[in-house]
């Protein structure tokens, strides 16, 4: 079946002017985060919470699989064997499996351990051919029964040793895939390095590698898209234009306010961005399924930030879900962590940056671009109704 990333990115590379947006939801979290990583279980035992199993994060995967609102869904090898290769969920979806390709060191969030205080080092627990046929050589038949698309993770520290050993694993990982069919899109991480490099500069910093270490790299061994910090308007709006084989796209962070998940989003593509990679902020949601909706409908220019949060709250309270916050607090922009350790970087998002987009829709689609704020609550509210009975 064809994939609506493949459409995007085609669309994409041809129309610098389309409005076509790729969603993602990184469902990696056990490469980093150890028992912890599948998030808080919503039921409570007495006055404790606990950690949902690997077993109920794979259900809320196959969730959201099923509801083909993402365009990626990005896995552990192992968790891609289970759904991509034993289950073939994705045969007949419009949504496309994707697994990390390699963990450094500074995702390793072990609870006690130091790792993450130290500068990153390249390492790799997955192997393209386990990620494309679950086993040490695949036949070439059989790099297909897989996912064919993985996250390659890269940390600079702005240390001469350490950034070129980061080249060097990352030079012989593209070589790698461009003899097995595999692709890829690329993550630059900011520094793990304790003052690695000058705030004023950091963005920069990250900009210049990202296109040095990219010039020399053919389109044979080219990421089909990057992942980066928003580093603000300037940065993003460098990085968009700069080349237009080169599709920016923005990681996350932890989780924050609705309103810092939806707001990111919609700032990032209106200055540049044409991918969002969303894992905590998602998978730490109240209602996945219904966050995923409005994550859609913000990329598609059908709804604002701020209306989506009213909304958002309006299918909770049908749900019978109490949020996490009031209405009011969940209005409110933070400082969100973008580090896997949740205490090194963190997201700027401008107030009120936003302009709202006049979208022209199909005929059998509603002119959101027409309608009043109070209309498009409804709008969507009324849509959970249908859905949810």
């Amino acid at each position: 079946m064809q994939k609506n990333l493949d459409l995007k990115i085609d669309r994409i590379l041809n129309n610098s002017n389309c409005k076509d947006f790729i969603l993602a939801d990184a469902k990696d979290a056990d490469m980093a985060f150890g028992i912890a990583a599948p998030g808080q279980s919503p039921e409570y035992h007495g006055q404790e919470g606990r950690f949902r199993t690997l077993a109920e994060y794979r259900s809320l995967i196959r969730q959201i699989i099923e509801q083909k609102k993402a365009d990626i869904v990005l896995m552990s090898a192992s968790t891609n064997e289970i759904l991509t290769i034993e289950e073939r969920l994705f045969d007949n979806s419009p949504v496309t499996p994707a697994a990390r390709a390699n963990d450094t060191t500074d995702v390793h969030v072990i609870t006690g351990a130091c790792y993450l205080d130290f500068p990153a080092k390249p390492f790799g627990t997955a192997t393209i051919d386990h990620i494309q046929c679950g086993k040490l050589e695949c036949t070439p038949q059989e790099r297909t029964i897989g996912a064919n698309l993985g996250l390659y993770s890269v940390t600079y520290n702005n240390d001469p040793e350490l950034d070129l050993q980061t080249l060097d694993t990352f030079r012989n990982f593209r070589l790698e895939a461009e003899k097995k069919g595999f692709r890829y899109f690329l993550e630059v991480f900011n520094p793990n390095k304790k003052d690695a490099v000058a705030p004023d500069k950091l963005g920069q910093f990250i900009n210049d590698h990202i296109v040095r270490d990219l010039a020399g790299v053919t389109k044979a061994g080219r990421p089909l898209f990057l992942k980066v910090v928003y580093q603000g308007p300037k940065f993003m709006q460098q990085l968009a234009s700069y080349d237009p084989d080169l599709i920016p796209g923005i990681l996350g962070g932890s989780s924050g306010t609705t309103y810092d998940a939806f707001k990111l989003l919609a700032e990032a593509k209106k200055y540049g961005a044409r991918v969002a990679l969303y894992g905590r902020k998602i998978n730490n949601s109240e209602h996945q399924l219904a966050f995923v909706s409005f994550l859609r409908l913000i990329a598609d220019d059908e709804i604002s930030p701020e209306e989506a949060v009213k909304a958002y709250h309006a299918v909770l309270q049908k749900l019978q879900i109490a949020p996490y916050r009031p209405l009011k607090e969940d209005l409110q922009l933070t400082n969100t962590a973008v580090s896997y350790g949740g205490n090194r970087d963190f997201v700027f998002i401008g107030q009120d940056t936003s302009e709202k987009s006049s979208v022209k829709k199909n005929n059998d689609e509603p002119d959101y671009s027409k309608m009043t704020p109070r209309q498009k609550i409804d709008m969507n509210k009324k849509r959970w109704d249908d859905i949810l009975g």
